[in-house]
């Protein structure tokens, strides 16, 4: 068996995931158009992703008592099922209700699916490692993982508003609970490997013989994690300057770039979306094929990808040319996605199996935290100092995070020695 081979649970898992975040974005198109037909408000219609990324924020701010509570892939079969579930019974609801639907209800069953969804990111990343057997075994599937979500929003936003004008919005979620469904079935065909790890009930400790944690240290075990090691300080900081910088490809900047700085229409923003997103895809996909030359300098790419994409970020800032635009919007694909890919792959080798599902929780509330921060922060960057100064204040966001990661270099470099030596010994 070579070293990059993936188990069949994993590529359940794979499978799960694609399904799930394609249904994801077929509701979510769904419901928005639903609500701004309903209302005639845009305001009202962003209320649909606000409150789903505040609701898996929350989410991820408990998940360490489930995670404490069930494996992961239990884990996972209830967030999918009862994802499955709030989603039918919001379809019903439709259908009964038609236009007369209470938005109160509709957004209530989103707040739920989105709040059960917020477990779904840091189990899935959390259990990836325990489904491959090697370091180059990891990144391959971090970089799969990464290559589908990319290709999902590639053409998922552009499919599902297809779908919804071409069958209906009634037809349109009864094809994504189908979707939901079968993200279900394959979540139960994921086997997960034992780690030594079991979960007790509080009978299992009636004589004392085992300490029973209490729920706030258990909630606030992963947020220590990352305080106490310094790599993943160092990591959930470039992450969350990552998120930061990243919301500028948010289509309301993007699209605010395309008009005042390269003087075009709403049919060259959709281009430039279109080319950032191939560009991902394809830089997940080189990112795959370079498993073994990436190896164990997983520092050195992270460092090359950052710098590189806000390098080409900046360049897009000062760029007035449309041709150019694109191609630079081509290039950052491969150093964002080299970036992120072999950032994910630091943080799991950085803890063992048991920490990383508490420590990928708080990192995912943190991000959710910034991601909403950064919307409100961003729109009042770009009218107070304009778009073009925006994208160049990302591109210098980009850079301090390589300054991040050459300050904690040495903490980075102990992590890839240690998964070497791992590795050697298995």
């Amino acid at each position: 068996m070579t070293k990059t081979r993936l188990s069949p649970s994993f590529y359940y898992l794979w499978g799960t995931q694609s399904a799930a975040n394609s249904a994801d974005v077929l509701y979510i198109m769904a419901l928005t158009v639903l609500v701004l037909d309903h209302t005639g408000s845009l305001i009202s219609a962003t209320l649909v992703p606000l409150f789903r990324s505040l609701s898996q924020m929350l989410s991820g701010l408990i998940a360490p008592l489930l995670i404490a509570r069930f494996n992961l892939s239990r884990l996972l079969l209830l967030s999918q099922s009862g994802q499955f579930l709030f989603f039918a019974a919001m379809a019903v609801y439709l259908g009964v209700q038609g236009s007369g639907a209470s938005l109160f209800i509709l957004f209530t069953l989103n707040f739920a699916m989105s709040f059960l969804d917020g477990w779904t990111v840091p189990a899935r990343n959390a259990l990836v490692p325990r489904l491959t057997s090697s370091r180059e075994g990891l990144l391959r599937a971090n970089g799969l993982l990464s290559v589908s979500d990319q290709i999902v929003q590639f053409a998922g936003w552009g499919l599902s508003g297809i779908i919804s004008v071409w069958i209906g919005t009634t037809s349109t979620l009864l094809l994504t609970a189908v979707i939901y469904a079968l993200a279900a079935l394959f979540t139960m065909r994921i086997k997960e490997p034992q780690t030594g790890m079991e979960t007790h009930s509080p009978s299992d400790n009636a004589a004392g013989s085992l300490a029973v944690p209490s729920r706030g240290s258990v909630l606030t075990e992963g947020w220590k994690i990352i305080w106490r090691t310094p790599s993943l300080r160092a990591l959930t900081a470039i992450d969350a300057i990552d998120m930061l910088g990243g919301s500028v490809w948010v289509g309301a900047f993007t699209l605010s770039f395309v008009q005042e700085a390269l003087g075009q229409g709403e049919e060259w923003w959709g281009f430039i979306n279109s080319i950032y997103f191939a560009g991902t895809i394809g830089g997940g996909l080189l990112v795959i094929s370079a498993v073994r030359r990436i190896g164990s300098r997983l520092l050195r790419y992270m460092l090359i990808g950052m710098a590189g994409y806000g390098l080409l970020t900046f360049l897009y800032a000062i760029n007035t040319h449309l041709i150019a635009a694109l191609i630079l919007v081509l290039a950052m694909g491969p150093f964002a996605e080299l970036s992120a890919v072999t950032r994910r792959t630091l943080v799991q080798h950085s803890v063992n199996s048991e920490q990383l599902p508490k420590v990928l929780s708080a990192q995912a509330a943190i991000l959710h935290l910034f991601f909403c921060i950064s919307l409100l922060g961003m729109a009042w960057a770009a009218e107070t100092f304009g778009i073009v100064k925006l994208y160049v204040f990302a591109a210098c966001l980009t850079c301090s995070a390589v300054v991040v990661g050459i300050i904690y270099a040495k903490s980075l470099r102990n992590v890839e020695e240690n998964s070497s030596r791992n590795e050697q010994t298995h």
